[in-house]
């Protein structure tokens, strides 16, 4: 059985979410990011982290593209065109929008305050918003690759409820109605109950 570790509400959602799609067995562990706890796992303190017998897995997306590689749902084949474009859209994704996300973040709450510059956050949402356009210009059907949900949707979808969460906008109608599909999604839903758990 796999061991999730890390706090849900964070990057580690992603994670839990995969794992709930994919219908696979695992202990939820729920440390905090930067917590003895944590670190005590992953030196760095990050989340989240996924225990593979005795091998340590981090990255939210490589432990994304591991479960979905090995349990085979969730991605197209390595060696495909179709793979090759999930993970340009994985990458994309990753420095469009989680990194600006991120970003505004780390000048809200996560760097110490005499280092915080919040006049940077109007950069980034407006940056943000650029970046959607292009994202809603990729979406294909129901997920971004047509009919086929893979891990690329978890990280868009995750990335477009933190920033709903962060009042950051994204007003193409496309994207506000593909967050509300994903979001009520069973799987994601239980994750919040996990999370409701504690």
């Amino acid at each position: 059985m796999y061991q999730a570790i890390g706090y849900a509400l964070t990057r580690a959602f992603r994670m839990y979410w995969a794992l709930e799609e994919l219908g696979v067995e695992y202990e939820y562990i729920n440390h905090k990011p930067a917590s003895a706890e944590m670190k005590a796992v992953n030196p760095s303190g990050k989340v989240p982290a996924l225990k593979v017998g005795d091998v340590l897995l981090t990255d939210s997306c490589a432990i994304m593209t591991y479960l979905a590689d090995k349990h085979g749902e969730l991605t197209y084949p390595a060696g495909t065109l179709e793979r090759a474009r999930q993970d340009a859209l994985m990458h994309q994704i990753n420095d469009e929008m989680d990194a600006v996300l991120w970003t505004a973040a780390r000048h809200t709450f996560v760097l110490p305050e005499d280092k915080r510059v919040p006049e940077v956050k109007d950069s980034l949402r407006w940056e943000f918003e650029r970046n959607c356009e292009r994202i809603a210009d990729a979406l294909q059907g129901e997920f971004l690759m047509g009919d086929k949900m893979t891990v690329a949707d978890i990280l868009l979808a995750h990335c477009l409820n933190w920033a709903t969460n962060a009042k950051f906008n994204f007003p193409r109608k496309e994207l506000l109605d593909y967050r509300k599909r994903m979001i009520s999604r069973p799987a994601f839903q239980r994750v919040l109950a996990l999370e409701a758990k504690g």
